[in-house]
């Protein structure tokens, strides 16, 4: 019999690259979708024009290896992981890849200015401002 595997979030930030369009963010998660459902990953990818937050969740070995693809993905500079660890639960079992267009950039720069679980529980807590599309 197989053990369940331990659900684990990482939580980054990082800036989209200067020569894409803002446009493209749509494409990136169209693409993003089906392949982390084939992985069990799901999670939050918030926009404001310019800065990425995102939240996944998913087996541990899964999320580090989407990490590493995106760490490497020339769409996107300045990634820095902000928080990770284990999860007790899913936050996000209601859809499979969220994105949620921030009004303004005002709110992901207050995210992106802090560290660790003080910036996880900042964007959690702006969850319900968002107009999510999963």
């Amino acid at each position: 019999m197989t053990e369940p595997q331990t659900l684990h979030e990482i939580f980054y930030c990082s800036v989209l690259a200067q020569d894409l369009p803002a446009n493209a963010v749509g494409a990136i998660v169209s693409q993003a979708r089906a392949r982390n459902a084939a992985q069990g990953i799901t999670g939050l990818l918030v926009f404001d024009g310019l800065r990425f937050c995102q939240h996944l969740e998913g087996p541990r070995e899964a999320v580090a290896a989407l990490m590493q693809r995106i760490e490497s993905d020339p769409r996107h500079i300045e990634v820095r992981v902000v928080h990770q660890g284990p999860l007790p639960a899913r936050r996000y079992s209601g859809f499979g890849m969220g994105l949620a267009e921030s009004e303004g950039p005002d709110l992901m720069a207050g995210v992106h200015a802090l560290e660790g679980e003080a910036a996880l529980k900042h964007f959690l807590a702006l969850r319900s401002s968002f107009d999510i599309n999963g």
